[in-house]
């Protein structure tokens, strides 16, 4: 089985080419970052008040960053944002639900549009070795247990079934290397939806 691969942090590079689908939570924003991810996004969200943070930090061109929906149950985000995004023709998604927080909320949302724009592939490779890479990972089920198989990474899973409750990988690493060597690829297979987390490293040598 041959898969293509992808890098994941290759959205923060300036001259990356990885199409993302970009979700802001309510905390301060990067403007250099914001504009690098946007500009590769196929999907954009605000998670209520991260559209706050959105409003501010691109104030006087807000019209050249509208997000796809905001969600949440509005209890964060002011009046002004929401009249103003609502005035621009965002979707606004009310999500009441209490047992959940913003972001999954969020998240939940975003992998049914991307299911219903068939972006979904459940055999990825990623690489690894940017130099922005942190040195944790995590791979997280979504909404269900999950059937996945993992190569590269310091604790492969072995098609185990990621399920909250039972087994999550939320401390994982990568697969060791020798001094000089390049990181290797890590593969992930999976018969459900899967959240692919992993730290960022700001002071690259």
């Amino acid at each position: 089985m041959i898969m293509d691969e992808f890098t994941p942090l290759d959205c923060l590079l300036p001259t990356g080419t990885q199409k993302i689908c970009l979700i802001i939570l309510n905390q301060p924003l990067e403007k250099d970052s914001l504009h690098t991810l946007w500009s590769k996004a196929l999907l954009r969200a605000c998670a209520d008040g991260a559209a706050n943070h959105l409003y501010d930090i691109t104030a006087g061109q807000q019209d050249s960053f509208l997000p796809d929906y905001i969600s949440g149950d509005f209890d964060s985000i002011t009046a002004e944002v929401k009249a103003f995004y609502t005035e621009k023709k965002c979707r606004l998604i009310e999500t009441a639900d209490q047992e959940l927080t913003d972001f999954t909320k969020c998240l939940a949302i975003m992998v049914e549009e991307i299911k219903r724009q068939q972006l979904q592939d459940m055999r990825h490779r990623l690489g690894v070795n940017t130099g922005l890479e942190g040195e944790w990972c995590s791979l997280i089920p979504i909404g269900g247990p999950c059937k996945t198989h993992t190569t590269g990474l310091k604790w492969n899973l072995d098609n185990q079934v990621l399920q909250f409750g039972k087994l999550v990988s939320t401390s994982n690493t990568y697969e060791p290397v020798a001094q000089g060597d390049q990181r290797k690829p890590v593969t992930v297979t999976t018969d459900q939806p899967l959240l692919w987390s992993m730290g960022i490293c700001r002071d690259r040598k």
